[in-house]
């Protein structure tokens, strides 16, 4: 089998909390882990022990994140989220509640004409979640 690498990755800045964040992302979803982390070390550019560059998965998606070295004047917004498609109620529901928690909810947890159940929540981190369970379930 000839597994096609993607070119596209989303990609997470953060400002310390990196690691902190993929490993919640990663215990959340099946199919999902870190698969590789380098850390800043000693009279590096960035803190040491935070994140020079990962890469991760959630359901099988891969994404690369870093803890940045330079203070932003920006942040996450929800016009760019992570839409996550779950497999089972029981997900769902554990993956609001726990995403949820210091965040931010947008949309409450609900069933909705598109959706048969359905919740929008900024993490404590800032990033933007949409969590959806389809119609069909």
């Amino acid at each position: 089998m000839n597994l096609v690498k993607p070119k596209i990755h989303p990609f997470l800045m953060f400002e310390g909390s990196a690691e902190e964040a993929m490993t919640m992302y990663t215990s959340l979803f099946e199919d999902s882990e870190i698969i590789s982390m380098l850390h800043y070390g000693p009279d590096e550019s960035g803190v040491e022990g935070s994140v020079l560059h990962a890469t991760f998965s959630v359901k099988g998606q891969e994404f690369m994140a870093s803890d940045s070295n330079v203070k932003h004047d920006f942040t996450f917004t929800p016009s760019i989220s992570m839409f996550v498609t779950c497999d089972s109620e029981e997900e769902i529901d554990v993956a609001y509640a726990k995403l949820s928690q210091g965040g931010e909810i947008l949309m409450p947890l609900a069933a909705y004409s598109f959706s048969a159940k359905f919740g929008w929540v900024n993490d404590k981190f800032g990033v933007s979640w949409q969590l959806s369970l389809p119609l069909e379930f």
